[in-house]
């Protein structure tokens, strides 16, 4: 009978397994090397690439940043030159606002009163005269009354004095000036209508 010794083949084929099991372990710790070194590579290209989007974000803010600054002190510049026009245009409008308001109450005073003193103080005129009677007086105020460019007259106070040796009324009472003052859209309509009249 003849007898076959196996264990070198079992021995053999186990160390070929062996060496299948390390160079496939090998392998794979090679691939996963390759895959993390890929895999690190991509997403530091991606952060850099995010680095370079934000700095040039960073970038443009700033010079936004600077722009709106620019606007700021335009619109400042702006609002203190619109302002100063309108005080001029104020100031031209209403100019000859005393001559207007001297020779309206003029026109309104009648015979018997005389004024002592006036006093401006924004729309409102403080007068303070004598009249004959308090008829007279009575008689101005519904002349204010009825006045283009006065209203509301209002009788502040009015009592009897002796001037000289002449017993008069001294009265004093408000009315209120009403300015003409023409807007920059009243202005806009005239220049149509003149140019509209020139047409045709």
């Amino acid at each position: 009978m003849i007898r076959i010794n196996l264990l070198p083949h079992r021995e053999e084929k186990r160390a070929a397994r062996r060496r299948q099991f390390f160079a496939l372990l090998g392998a794979i710790a090679i691939l996963a090397g390759l895959i993390w070194f890929m895999g690190y590579g991509v997403i530091n290209g991606y952060i850099s690439s995010q680095d370079d989007k934000n700095r040039f974000l960073k970038s443009e803010i700033a010079a936004l940043d600077k722009d709106i600054e620019a606007i700021k002190h335009l619109k400042e510049q702006t609002d203190a030159l619109l302002s100063r026009k309108r005080i001029i245009e104020s100031l031209q409008a209403n100019r000859a606002e005393t001559v207007h308001l001297f020779n309206e109450l003029a026109r309104q005073m009648p015979e018997g009163t005389y004024l002592k003193s006036i006093k401006q103080k924004g729309d409102k005129v403080t007068l303070v005269g004598y009249a004959q009677s308090n008829s007279r007086v009575s008689s101005m105020m519904r002349n204010l009354e009825a006045s283009p460019l006065l209203e509301r007259p209002g009788l502040v106070e009015i009592q009897s004095v002796t001037v000289g040796s002449r017993r008069l009324s001294q009265f004093n009472m408000n009315v209120y000036f009403t300015r003409q003052q023409t807007t920059a859209e009243d202005d806009v309509k005239e220049n149509k209508k003149l140019k509209k009249g020139k047409k045709s």
